[in-house]
């Protein structure tokens, strides 16, 4: 029976000092292999350096296009990068989000996502395979043979709290129950610190846990094999 690897990656490196602190104590300290990196944040250098420090964490690119948080009980569109309609300026900005990753890390990413999982749609999906293809990487939950699962996250719905997700106990058990040889487990972990977002506490629920010794032995006691993207089957 062949082992069961996981890729525990952390998205939003890139948004904020407290983000890149808290995921990258996560990887040093927890279970996080890999991250996102967000290259059009104010922090996106500084998360590259930082990165630098920690030479065994993967890296890939979270396409940021357009970013929607809850207003008064409406889906409000804070900013858009692009018209998700017009699939020109789409590959664009992809296409200048990757040049700016590469100046950044120094290289190619290992996979692709994206922030709000925007690549899962219309022109913004067709233009993040055809670029994870032509670089020859995965693509979160569409190509590249991973299962991909966003269930270890402290909201529901209409972001209502759902701190039980936030547990080692609801982590192990999404593991556990993975039936594929190979997944990716999202977290956001971070600190909260000069964060302003719908998901800030959470994400310092996401780090303690994380960082819980008792994660990484019931990992261990599954014989689960943590990994990055850069490590799958070619």
């Amino acid at each position: 029976m062949s082992a069961k690897h996981l890729i525990v990656n952390a998205d939003d490196l890139g948004m904020t000092e407290g983000v890149n602190t808290g995921i990258v104590e996560a990887h040093r300290r927890g279970i996080v292999t890999s991250a996102s990196l967000m290259v059009k944040r104010p922090r996106a250098a500084a998360a590259a350096a930082l990165a630098r420090t920690a030479p065994k964490l993967g890296l890939g690119l979270h396409i940021d296009l357009t970013e929607w948080e809850p207003v008064e009980g409406e889906s409000r569109l804070m900013y858009s990068r692009a018209d998700l309609n017009d699939r020109s300026q789409v590959a664009k900005e992809i296409a200048q989000q990757l040049e700016i990753f590469v100046e950044l890390v120094g290289h190619k990413p290992d996979h692709l996502d994206s922030h709000q999982h925007v690549h899962q749609q219309g022109h913004a999906r067709e233009e993040s395979i055809r670029v994870a293809r032509e670089l020859g990487v995965p693509l979160r939950g569409i190509d590249g043979g991973v299962a991909f699962c966003g269930r270890f996250y402290g909201q529901k719905g209409r972001n209502e709290p759902d701190p039980e997700a936030i547990t080692k106990t609801n982590l192990l058990r999404l593991v556990r129950e993975s039936e594929t040889d190979w997944m990716e487990l999202m977290c956001h972990p971070g600190i909260a610190r000069n964060l302003h977002s719908v998901y800030a506490s959470e994400r310092e629920l996401e780090l303690e846990v994380l960082c819980d010794p008792a994660v990484r032995e019931g990992l261990n006691a599954m014989g689960v094999e943590l990994a990055t993207f850069a490590d799958l089957p070619r």
